[in-house]
């Protein structure tokens, strides 16, 4: 049964790894990249956004430096997507800010009796393509929503409170109300 590793896996790496993706196949280090999961970017309604209708902007920021995997990402979009939708309406806009470019690789290992006879171990150890994820700095936004009022955002803040767990790091909300 193989599924998805822990995010541990992967997250809170120090530097960014050599992932060379070129145009020219010849000179790219990883030949296929997987499809990200995310779908949707931009969710509400962008004109009324656009046209300054929604003045109370909510931010879920990051306070650590993390990956965060596009399964993640798309959870998180699913689920205030769809009860932004039935707490509020259609009178809010909602963005992600981040996007998975980074392509997480796996070098699988066997295991059981004669294992060592059958791999290489740590020669070629560049691993294959399994993920994408979005490195992400302290203080960096990861995604926002836009509301119109006082009792949509506190419908919002509830969402977003129990959204923190789907996230693979601390995040903090700040409040910001823009003018009309």
């Amino acid at each position: 049964m193989a599924g998805l590793r822990k995010a541990s896996a992967y997250s809170k790496r120090k530097a960014r790894p050599y992932t060379r993706k070129s145009k020219k196949k010849q000179k790219s280090y990883i030949k296929t990249i997987p499809q990200t999961n995310v779908v949707k970017m931009h969710m509400g309604d962008a004109v009324g956004f656009r046209d300054n209708k929604y003045p109370i902007k909510l931010s879920v920021v990051s306070k650590e430096k993390v990956q965060v995997r596009d399964n993640s990402i798309e959870a998180v979009r699913q689920y205030l997507n769809r009860f932004l939708l039935l707490k509020i309406g259609k009178e809010y806009y909602f963005e992600i800010k981040i996007y998975p470019h980074h392509i997480l690789r796996e070098n699988k290992m066997l295991t059981g009796a004669g294992s060592d006879r059958m791999q290489t171990g740590m020669s070629q150890s560049f691993g294959k393509t399994m993920g994408r994820a979005a490195f992400v700095k302290p203080k960096q936004e990861i995604l926002f929503i836009a509301v119109q009022n006082k009792k949509h955002e506190a419908d919002a803040r509830q969402l977003i409170a129990s959204v923190k767990s789907r996230m693979p790091c601390k995040v903090s909300v700040q409040t910001e109300i823009l003018k009309k």
